[in-house]
C-alpha cells in the first residue's frame, strides 16, 4: 500500500491491545500497516498518516486502539464493536 493513496487508515485489528508500559514517549500507528502494531513501524511512508506519540509521565496500562477508528486517537473507545463487517481485505491489515 506503500505509494497509494489512501484516505483511511487500514484495521490492524477488531480489538484493544492492553499492555502496561514504562515512562517514555512511545508512536501510535495510525495508518494500521505497520507490523508491530500498536506501535509504528515506518510503514505509513508514502501515505497521509503519521505516528501519534504518546508521552507516559509514568507506568501504566494503557488500552490502544487497533482498528484505528476510536474518537479518543489512541485509545480504544470500543469503536471496533460497531465496524461494519470487511467487505474485501481492501481495509484489512495487509496479511
Amino acid at each position: 500500500m506503500n505509494g497509494k493513496r489512501m484516505d483511511k487508515p487500514c484495521i490492524a485489528a477488531r480489538k484493544s491491545a492492553k499492555m502496561e508500559l514504562a515512562a517514555g514517549t512511545y508512536y501510535w500507528c495510525s495508518c494500521g500497516l505497520s507490523r508491530n502494531q500498536p506501535f509504528c513501524d515506518g510503514s505509513h511512508q508514502g501515505t497521509k498518516f503519521v505516528p501519534l506519540p504518546v508521552k507516559l509521565t509514568e507506568r501504566q496500562l494503557v488500552s490502544f486502539c487497533l482498528c484505528k477508528y476510536s474518537a479518543k486517537g489512541h485509545l480504544c473507545d470500543g469503536s471496533h464493536k460497531s465496524l461494519p463487517p470487511p467487505l474485501n481485505e481492501a481495509n484489512s491489515h495487509p496479511a
